[in-house]
């Protein structure tokens, strides 16, 4: 099998490195390039348009204190950021580590 594969994961803090959690030897198989990033004030739907519509609403998920506007600005801007680099060849400093725009952001290792 070829684990040679680009990665980058979104993750809550306090997740993957739970206690039981099969994502530390996850983690380790791929050789490739990969990236961890933790979002602070992230919850399980802060990556779907869940928060984003559900503010529109004027609701709000008290576990979730990341406004979906917020989550949704992340979301793209690291995804794009993957596929620049990986597809077309672009060099984004935004997967080098954090950044003083996005202090929500770190890069956990496990």
């Amino acid at each position: 099998m070829n684990m040679n594969r680009r990665a980058t994961v979104l993750t809550l803090p306090g997740s993957p490195t739970s206690p039981g959690s099969d994502w530390q030897d996850a983690w380790t198989r791929p050789d490739g390039w990969k990236r961890r990033l933790t979002v602070a004030g992230a919850e399980h739907f802060t990556f779907t348009d869940l928060p984003v519509l559900a503010g529109r609403l004027g609701l709000s998920d008290p576990a979730a204190p990341l406004p979906g506007e917020r989550a949704r600005q992340l979301t793209r801007d690291y995804t794009a950021a993957f596929f620049d680099t990986h597809l077309r060849g672009m060099a984004r400093p935004l997967l080098d580590g954090p950044t003083a725009g996005r202090p929500e952001v770190s890069f956990p290792r496990l």
